[in-house]
C-alpha cells in the first residue's frame, strides 16, 4: 500500500502539467478553488501507531515494534477567511503494535509477547491555516484536537493477559499537529500532509492482577502515532 501511495504521488508530481505549475509564469489552475464556502474531498493514507508508557518503578522499558497501517476517510472544510479553514476529517485507521515485555523468564519465551491491534475510527476537527498561494501550490500547517473509537480495544473483555489478551480503552481523545502543501491541478486539488498525533487520556486497562508481569508496572499509557495522508478535494 506505501508504494501504491508513493507511485500517485509520484506520478502527479511527474506529469507534465505538474511541472508547468512551478515556472516563473505558470498557468493558474482551479482560480475559485479557495473561495468555495464549503469543500468536501477525501483522503487516502498510512500511518505508524506507537505507545508511549509511564511506569510505577524503574525496572526495564516495554518495547515496541511499529508497524505501518492503512488510513481512509472523508474531508468537510469550512471557510473563515482567506487563510483560515476548519477541517473535519472523520476516517478509518487501522494499525497494530507488537509489544515485548521485560523480566520474562526463559522458561516462557512467547508469553512475553503481545499482538496489539486496532482499528480506530477517527473524528478529528482541525484548524488548517494557509500561507498566501505561490502560483499553484500553496503551504498550510494545521492543528486541533480529535477522537477515536478503538472497535478492536478489547476494554470489555473478561480476558485479559492472562488469557493472552492485552486490553486497550475503546475511547480515546488527543491533540494533532502536522504540515502539508496543496498542489492545485487541472480538475482538483491534491494535498500531501504529515501529522503527529498525541493522545491526553490513559489507553491502559490493566490486568485483574495488580502483581500483572505484564500491566502491574504500568502506571499509565499513551497512543501517539504519525498519518502521512494525501487528499484530494
Amino acid at each position: 500500500m506505501k508504494k501504491l501511495l508513493f507511485l500517485i504521488l509520484i506520478s502527479f508530481l511527474l506529469n507534465q502539467r505538474s511541472f508547468a505549475q512551478f515556472n516563473e509564469d505558470p498557468i493558474i489552475n482551479l482560480e475559485n478553488e479557495d473561495l468555495k464556502r464549503i469543500n468536501f474531498g477525501f483522503f487516502l493514507g498510512f500511518n505508524q501507531y506507537d505507545y508511549q508508557f509511564d511506569y510505577n518503578e524503574n525496572l526495564g522499558d516495554v518495547q515496541v515494534a511499529k508497524t505501518t497501517g492503512f488510513n481512509v476517510g472523508l474531508i468537510a472544510e469550512l471557510r473563515l477567511s482567506n487563510h483560515f479553514d476548519l477541517r473535519f476529517e472523520p476516517g478509518l485507521y487501522i494499525a497494530q503494535r507488537n509489544l515485548g515485555f521485560p523480566n520474562f523468564p526463559s522458561s516462557q519465551p512467547n508469553n512475553f509477547l503481545r499482538e496489539v491491534q486496532s482499528t480506530y475510527i477517527h473524528f478529528p476537527l482541525l484548524l488548517k491555516a494557509s500561507t498566501k498561494r505561490l502560483g499553484n501550490f500553496k503551504p498550510f500547517v494545521v492543528g486541533g484536537v480529535s477522537t477515536s473509537i478503538n472497535l478492536a480495544s478489547n476494554e470489555d473483555s473478561v480476558d485479559d493477559n492472562s488469557n493472552g489478551t492485552f486490553r486497550t480503552k475503546t475511547n480515546t481523545f488527543y491533540y494533532e499537529v502536522g504540515f502539508g502543501i496543496d498542489f492545485y491541478l487541472s480538475f482538483f486539488k491534491f494535498s500531501p500532509s504529515i501529522r503527529g498525533v498525541f493522545a491526553i487520556s490513559d489507553d491502559l486497562v490493566p490486568d485483574a492482577d495488580p502483581n500483572s508481569p505484564w500491566t502491574g508496572n504500568i502506571n499509565s499509557l499513551y497512543t501517539r502515532g504519525v498519518f502521512v495522508n494525501f487528499t484530494f478535494e
